[in-house]
């Protein structure tokens, strides 16, 4: 009996001891990282995109963005470093972003990031995300907004650009302030 009770420690120390080993050599080992983003499932990547459409009311624009991924699926392109120049009979605008979706059937465009539009007139706006629904050409976004014309600055915390209407809303709170300008 002394024998088998042996038999029976020896054989209960072997298991603790090949599970400490295991534990430890699986907590000492570096665990595997990733080596960049994880890839990306597009159909198509494009580096240096650059399109140009003309509008119904005889305006035209262009969309030049350094790289461009197209989801065919999705019915979107993914846009990286996107500057828009938009032309038609009432002005001239550029809207710059650091990122973007271009919606294919829609043409509808949203872009994000440090976004800054600016007028020819001298109008400059910024917010983090602006949209353009072509369907309603509207242009909007629910972020906070920054509109600085000579004389000017509007702050507030969204805005709707209605461009059938031709109304501009500005949602609240919002803060004006009037400089004055210099005297002739």
């Amino acid at each position: 009996m002394q024998h088998l009770a042996s038999r029976i420690l020896i054989v209960i120390i072997l298991f603790v001891v090949a599970v400490a080993g295991l534990l430890v050599s699986r907590s000492r080992r570096v665990p595997d990282e990733a080596t960049g983003p994880a890839p990306s499932v597009a159909d198509l990547r494009v580096k240096e995109l650059d399109l140009t459409e003309q509008t119904a009311g005889g305006g035209h624009w262009r969309l030049v963005a350094d790289q461009a991924e197209v989801f065919d699926a999705e019915g979107r392109t993914s846009l990286r470093n996107v500057t828009v120049h938009v032309q038609d009979r009432q002005g001239s605008w550029t809207i710059v972003g650091a990122e973007g979706d271009l919606f294919r059937d829609s043409k509808n465009i949203e872009i994000r990031h440090n976004v800054v539009v600016t007028s020819g007139d001298g109008l400059r706006l910024e917010t983090s995300v602006l949209r353009w629904d072509g369907a309603q050409r509207r242009l909007w976004t629910d972020a906070p907004v920054r509109i600085v014309r000579p004389g000017t600055e509007v702050v507030g915390q969204g805005l709707d650009v209605r461009t059938e209407e031709e109304a501009t809303t500005v949602h609240g709170p919002v803060t004006v302030v009037f400089r004055p300008g210099p005297r002739s």
